[in-house]
């Protein structure tokens, strides 16, 4: 096969990365953003040469205006659209804010109108549907302490 034609089968996916934060009831921190009907989490897509870890702690900060210690990686999720490509993205464990740290949150005002704990029976009426499904294998790998791989927010079936 010529290089110009592997080329042109390699996959270019989009990245994005984010945080899972939780308050000491285990909700979890969501983000409502301005150009979106639905509730996130925060992060975004990594830029070019960034890591997954260094753009999940960049867009917390830009969202946010913290830096609170990001943990490991709880999912990455394999999640193509018709629409916008192949994604894959990543969520890391936030672990609990603290009181303090919740007020000094600084919303991002031109991307982001709110940012509130929600319990995770919320979910799927807070967020879309394979987020949901990203943000619940997320909190699973969270409390096993064993990262998930997904795909369209659900694992794999086995061969």
């Amino acid at each position: 096969m010529a290089e110009n034609e592997q080329e042109q089968r390699m996959a270019t996916p989009r990245m994005a990365a984010g945080a899972l934060f939780f308050d000491d009831q285990d909700q979890v921190l969501l983000v409502k953003p301005s150009y979106k009907p639905k509730w996130e989490i925060p992060g975004g897509y990594i830029e070019r040469g960034e890591s997954p870890l260094a753009a999940c702690r960049r867009e917390v900060k830009e969202e946010l205006g913290i830096t609170p210690g990001i943990g490991p990686l709880l999912v990455v999720d394999w999640a193509p659209s018709e629409a916008e490509g192949d994604k894959v993205l990543y969520v890391f464990d936030g672990g609990q804010l603290r009181p303090e740290q919740f007020t000094e949150i600084k919303l991002a005002p031109d991307e982001l109108l709110a940012a509130k704990f929600q319990p995770a029976d919320h979910l799927e009426e807070l967020l879309i549907p394979r987020l949901a499904r990203r943000v619940r294998a997320a909190i699973t790998a969270r409390s096993r302490s064993h990262p998930q791989y997904l795909e369209h927010g659900h694992p794999p079936v086995s061969s």
